[in-house]
């Protein structure tokens, strides 16, 4: 069965654009022109992956809006911002919208269909069975890697894809720096320091909501992050 891709972009030519190339890499491709068309056919069947634009026709923030809708909706659906809004403010948001990716319509269109293709790997291991060892343990901490699901003391941390993978990269070893460009190339990401910043606050939050006195994700100035095989140290 084809992957479902949904295109939310105001812009015709930009989204006809996408479209032909996404049918011509054989996946299924469905386009809407703002957010309300959008949410009438994601209210009776999600995609696997939707791309949207964040100013959608009279909505300068409505992209925004229909990321929270999503979002809502599944943890785990990969969302990807496409946009010419490039400013840290709205990639911040965006990634506070709980998107997995943040990307300039300057990106190739060779790139965006490779990003969209990692995007789709990841969520694959979803649909395996689980199994111990897919399992990573580390004190209040447990990771499935097999369903992509995160608990803290028994909790569920609700961590979008590109979340769970730089989580990952940092537990494997605790203790041992990870540097932004490392996190990038673990978490199969690739976009600039300040945007994996961004996500690993977005993780402590995560953490925080569920245990107000996390503090595993250590910040080690002028290096990266680490995953703190003593809390107590950590900044």
């Amino acid at each position: 069965m084809s992957r479902r891709i949904a295109i939310v972009e105001d812009e015709v030519a930009i989204r006809e654009n996408y479209a032909d190339v996404l049918r011509k890499q054989g996946y299924e491709v469905q386009t809407y022109a703002n957010r309300k068309e959008a949410m009438s056919a994601f209210d009776l069947r999600l995609p696997n992956l939707a791309i949207i634009d964040i100013g959608l026709e009279n909505e300068i923030d409505g992209g925004f809006t229909l990321c929270q809708s999503l979002r809502s909706m599944s943890d785990t659906l990969p969302i990807i911002f496409l946009t010419a809004r490039d400013n840290d403010f709205d990639t911040v948001s965006g990634l506070r919208m709980g998107a997995d990716d943040y990307l300039n319509k300057d990106i190739s269109l060779p790139h965006l269909t490779a990003r969209i293709a990692a995007l789709f790997r990841r969520l694959d291991v979803i649909d395996q069975p689980p199994s111990p060892e897919n399992l990573i343990e580390r004190d209040k901490l447990s990771l499935d890697v097999g369903r992509l699901t995160v608990q803290w003391e028994g909790h569920a941390v609700p961590l979008t894809v590109t979340e769970f993978w730089m989580l990952h990269a940092l537990v494997k070893y605790p203790g041992h720096v990870k540097s932004r460009q490392v996190l990038m190339q673990e978490s199969k990401i690739f976009v600039d320091g300040s945007t994996i910043t961004s996500h690993v606050k977005r993780i402590r939050k995560k953490f925080m909501q569920v245990d107000k006195d996390f503090d595993c994700i250590e910040t080690v100035y002028g290096m990266g992050y680490r995953w703190n095989v003593d809390p107590a140290v950590s900044n």
